[in-house]
């Protein structure tokens, strides 16, 4: 248990260091509203809305259908009923259309209709989290073989606690490094709360 807490530590430490400029533990996170998918079907997002029943996870990613947010995707949706039992909603972001969104948000092997992820077009979500955003590479192309047309933003997550303050930033680490911090945090906000 202290080996983990260890290598918590030294992961966010890390993170801190790469990402100075991102929004901080304790900051408030800026309130937004997006177009979303989940199973494939476009619904509107609301952080506040999200915030009245727990915790929430927004985590940015590069773009959908690419290795490390495959990767991501897929293991927030199998770490899925953990999340909902610390009563977490999760929700990814990126610059991708949200036809794409459609497509990932339903893909049995990324989201697999459990997780939902919200298109922030422009990418001012994004920066309004302090994220770099990186204009398009030109001929880059997804694991489909279809071209990347959008800007991206760094893979950071952000959990948000329900006092909209930044409980925690992870960042630099792997994808799946990636959502075992973010379950971790949003786990001892549970206990916190008394639910765990």
């Amino acid at each position: 248990m202290k080996r983990r807490s260890l290598i918590t530590a030294v992961a966010l430490s890390v993170f801190a260091c790469v990402a100075s400029a991102a929004l901080n533990e304790g900051d408030e996170a800026p309130a937004f509203e997006l177009r979303a998918s989940r199973a494939g079907k476009p619904f509107q997002f609301e952080l506040k809305d999200a915030l009245r029943r727990g915790p929430v996870v927004v985590y940015f990613y590069p773009s959908a259908f690419t290795r490390g947010c495959n990767v991501q995707a897929h293991t927030f949706a199998v770490k899925h009923d953990e999340f909902a039992a610390a009563r977490a909603t999760v929700i990814g972001v990126s610059l991708d259309s949200i036809a794409t969104l459609n497509e990932f948000s339903a893909d049995p092997e990324y989201c697999a209709g459990k997780v939902p992820v919200a298109s922030d077009p422009h990418g001012i979500v994004a920066r309004s989290y302090g994220l770099t955003v990186r204009d398009p590479v030109e001929a880059k192309r997804d694991t489909r073989g279809v071209q990347i047309s959008h800007g991206s933003a760094e893979r950071t997550t952000f959990v948000v606690a329900t006092d909209s303050k930044i409980a925690a930033v992870i960042g630099g680490v792997s994808p799946t490094e990636n959502v075992a911090l973010a379950l971790e945090v949003v786990q001892r906000l549970a206990r916190e709360r008394g639910e765990g």
